[in-house]
């Protein structure tokens, strides 16, 4: 089964398609909301399908499609926050809209410039109950449909210029399906006299196929270099069994015909052994000779396959121009887009991918960022504002850049928007960073916009765009100066198909990472390692970098330590690195991406699988993941010990210690006196992150203190106690409450000793844990 050609539809016929899908995901979500109406993750499907729909009508020249989808959206807004809520004659007149919106977008294309809410009175209608929906009133009796309006012949477009001026963007695609936005405009015509290639329908399935094929030959192809080698050993081994035959020839054995024999049968041997060794000598030079043309073909079909998924850079914003000149008209703006590196030849899915988010940035960079004329003529800038797309490839990347000569971002307001909202404090607040603040930005539903308009206010754009970069490992950066513009720098795979990965091996298994998620590959001393509080780091470049095994997250046994050195790969951006511990590196590897069946769904830390070049299944782990997992054990001080001495042989279990209190001094003195008796030692900062950290981890002993914020050592106790897997986990209570009644309150709510502050010395805590667990190992 083959997929529709996009590049050979029209404008109205690529918005059909996506209304179809975003309709259906209305009609979908309205019957869900109808049994569940504050159903958060159905309003946000809906909300943002209307809101894409509202852009891609835009884009036609729809402007009735543009009025009800903006409606539309002003309900499901509404409820999203609260402010209504939907009953089924609500549902029943969101369901009438979606029906409407439908009707209007199967339209002749030519009727869409004359159809408005004025020239449908049951549009007319249907708004005004939507807006009686938002105040509380009682909507009106809804008008019946009347026949279409008679069609209006729109004037042919302009030929586009090379810079234009600018339109509403293709919005944000929904959550599913994917739609299909009216930016995959058709793909230009040949120029004339340019001969024409042959063209072949390929369905997207039969062509994703036919890439696995060609990295799988391209692997079993590499899978002869082994083979040669066994050649190569025979021949070795044959060259062994010559000079022994010699050998034995030089000292005869037996007289008369014995002896006779004995050379005839050695004779035959030694021609034998001869004549092996060349057929093996001729059979290795062949083998050799198909290795290296085998790989050479199998590189070069690979190569051409995925030259069928690649796209110019053109095709994927060819209604950019179109859509930010009417964009520009609407907001009485004079703005000209310009295309940069328009041949530069992008994976189809990337391409695909990438439509919703360029429109948010050029539309953001429209309304938000470019002034009106008279303003940036009294700034001394031209009357036009400019907004420029560039990309390219570097370092094996794509790189894709939305940049304007507008207003820029005003740090200082948004800093105040930051607290005003509550994200950070006000002493937080100042000592943020540009970069630090700009992230801010791409948060779900945070605008700097006051109100929300057709155009923007919605806070939906940057979220859509932060959250297609996370799903193809892309990464975003954002430049802004006052009063001189915008820059947003995203970098992306080349293609989603093959990517660079380092293999490294965890437990016995090899694993990939991708290239473009490490900082850094490295061997850590033992030496270099430091520990605080339980947490171990080393200095990499003046920053600190946590270290976490591999192996605990994959919840594997701990290995033995046998080298002086760690191999490390550093993960995540300055200041926030976390070093991986793996057992080894393998080295780089061009792999092919291939996905894990579906029925799995997200298997926590892998993104996919992949074969590697001798044959061996590998999964290729996710980034995301894995720095969320080293953030989360991390800062629950669940870390295990990675920088233990080197074993010498099989190493004994050591007991563990979690030890609880809010002060960092006692903390790090019980931590210290613990380990260096050879205890392995977890701590945490309160009682609450103490009962996550008991619950997540086995102990052997708890060592609490009682007053702490969130939940005291008291509390702590009887929880432990009332856990039926936890309740014969021995506690020790040390506490500077020194009195009686005290140390009797402790004791009855179950812990096994008590042990006052004032009072203890290093010995009295290390003869208590001995008593309770007795020794480390």
């Amino acid at each position: 089964m083959t997929t529709r050609d996009l590049s050979q539809l029209s404008m109205a016929e690529l918005f059909r398609l996506e209304a179809e899908g975003q309709c259906a995901t209305m009609v979908d979500g309205l019957l869900v909301l109808e049994q569940a109406p504050q159903d958060a993750a159905v309003l946000e499907a809906c909300m943002r399908a209307a809101h894409s729909l509202k852009g891609a009508a835009q884009i036609v020249g729809l402007r009735a499609g543009v009025q009800m989808a903006h409606a539309l959206e002003d309900v499901f807004s509404a409820a999203q926050h609260g402010r209504i809520g939907l009953d089924q004659a609500a549902v029943d007149l969101l369901l009438r809209g979606v029906d409407l919106l439908s009707g209007l977008a199967n339209l002749p294309e030519e009727d869409y410039a004359a159809t408005s809410a004025a020239s449908r009175p049951d549009m007319a209608g249907l708004l005004a109950d939507l807006t009686a929906v938002l105040t509380g009133a009682a909507p009106a009796t809804p008008a019946p449909v009347p026949a279409a309006a008679a069609p209006v012949v729109a004037p042919a477009p302009a030929p586009a210029p090379v810079a234009v001026a600018a339109p509403p963007l293709p919005p944000a695609a929904a959550p599913a399906p994917p739609p299909v936005t009216a930016a995959a405009a058709a793909r230009p015509a040949a120029p004339a006299g340019e001969a024409e290639g042959r063209v072949m329908r390929v369905g997207a399935d039969d062509l994703d196929r036919l890439v696995g094929l060609a990295g799988e030959g391209l692997t079993a192809t590499r899978r002869l270099r082994p083979l040669a080698e066994t050649v190569s050993r025979l021949l070795r081994l044959q060259g062994t069994l010559a000079r022994a035959a010699e050998t034995l020839s030089a000292h005869p054995f037996g007289n008369g015909e014995g002896q006779a024999a004995a050379e005839i049968a050695l004779g035959e041997v030694l021609h034998g052994l001869a004549t092996s060794r060349e057929t093996a000598a001729a059979l290795l030079a062949d083998l050799e000779a198909f290795e290296r043309a085998g790989i050479d073909h199998a590189g070069r079909l690979h190569e051409a396959v995925l030259d069928v998924r690649m796209r110019p850079f053109a095709e994927g914003v060819q209604a950019f121009p179109r859509a930010v000149r009417d964009l520009a008209r609407a907001l009485d703006k004079e703005i000209r887009l310009e295309v940069s590196g328009a041949g530069t030849r992008v994976d189809r899915d990337v391409l695909e991918q990438l439509e919703a988010p360029l429109g948010h940035l050029v539309r953001n960079a429209a309304d938000h960022g470019i002034e009106r004329p008279e303003v940036r003529l009294a700034a001394g800038k031209p009357a036009a504002g400019r907004i420029v797309l560039e990309a390219s490839h570097g370092a094996g990347m794509l790189h894709v850049v939305v940049s304007d000569d507008g207003a820029g971002i005003d740090l200082e307001r948004l800093r105040r928007l930051v607290v005003a909202r509550g994200f950070v404090q006000p002493d937080v607040a100042g000592r943020l960073s540009e970069a630090e603040l700009l992230d801010f930005l791409f948060l779900p539903g945070f605008s700097m916009r006051d109100a929300v308009t057709e155009v923007s206010g919605r806070g939906v754009g940057l979220d859509a765009v932060q959250t297609m970069l996370r799903a193809v490992r892309g990464r975003v950066r954002v430049r802004s100066v006052v009063g001189q513009g915008t820059r947003f720098h995203l970098q992306l795979p080349l293609t989603l198909s093959v990517m660079r990965a380092l293999i490294v091996k965890i437990g016995h298994e090899p694993y990939a990472l991708p290239i473009a998620a490490l900082a850094r590959v490295l061997r850590v001393a033992r030496s270099a390692i430091s520990e605080t509080e339980g947490r171990q780091h080393f200095d990499l470049d003046g920053c600190r970098v946590g270290l976490v095994s591999a192996r605990q997250i994959f919840g594997m046994e701990q290995a033995a330590g046998e080298d002086d050195e760690l191999p490390v790969a550093v993960m995540g951006e300055a200041p926030e690195l976390y070093g991986l511990v793996v057992d080894g590196l393998e080295g780089e590897r061009e792999v092919v991406v291939r996905r894990l069946d579906s029925r799995l769904g997200k298997v926590p830390n892998v993104a996919a699988g992949t074969v590697l070049d001798d044959g061996m299944p590998a999964l290729i782990l996710d980034a995301a993941d894995l720095l969320r997992a080293m953030e989360r054990l991390a800062t629950s001080g669940q870390v295990h010990r990675i920088a233990a001495e080197r074993a010498g042989g099989p190493a004994a279990r050591r007991k563990r210690i979690l030890v609880v209190d809010d002060s960092l001094t006692v903390r790090e003195l019980e931590r210290k006196l613990l380990d260096q008796q050879g205890y392995e030692v977890v701590v945490a900062v309160d009682g609450m992150d103490g009962w996550h950290a008991v619950r997540a981890a086995p102990f052997d002993l708890v060592v609490s203190d009682i007053d702490m914020p969130r939940m005291d050592g008291i509390e702590l106790v009887r929880l432990i106690r009332g856990d039926a897997a936890l309740k014969a986990l021995p506690v020790l209570i040390v506490s500077y409450k020194d009195r009686e009644e005290d140390r009797r309150r402790g004791l009855d709510a179950g812990a096994d000793y008590y042990l006052a502050k004032g009072s203890f010395h290093d010995e009295a805590l290390v003869a208590a844990v001995f008593d309770l667990i007795g020794a480390p190992t």
